[in-house]
């Protein structure tokens, strides 16, 4: 991956969700991380974006998320928004390919909200 691709895809995920909003929302930063502990995906450090956006515009910020998982070439078990402790501001939006280790953390919870910094837009549950 190329870091151009990385700059079209971060600012084409900023115009949608700006025009979906309605309102100005920044992508600050958008990076590809792979953890120690097998975890990989994306996180996309944002601000301007509230939990009330998520919970209004869940179905059609989700197509936007996969979409962006697709052309990044990530495959999310887990997509979430990560909130500032005690708020209802996201930090950042997080697509994970969770590990065997980390996935027992995200499937214990049944609500939208396992943690109170966690908000989960998509959960695979494994058979």
């Amino acid at each position: 991956m190329i870091t151009e691709e990385l700059l079209i895809n971060r600012a084409g995920f900023e115009e949608n969700i700006r025009k979906l909003i309605g309102r100005p929302v920044l992508l600050i930063e958008l990076d590809v991380f792979a953890l120690p502990c097998g975890c990989a995906g994306i996180t996309a450090n944002m601000r301007g974006l509230e939990v009330d956006d998520l919970e209004v515009f869940e179905p059609q910020i989700l197509p936007l998320v996969k979409e962006m998982a697709i052309k990044l070439g990530v495959k999310p078990t887990v997509t979430f928004a990560r909130l500032v402790p005690g708020s209802s501001i996201v930090a950042s939006l997080n697509w994970r390919a969770l590990c065997p280790r980390c996935y027992p953390e995200f499937a214990r919870g049944e609500s939208k909200m396992p943690r109170p910094d966690l908000y989960l837009l998509q959960f695979e549950r494994r058979k």
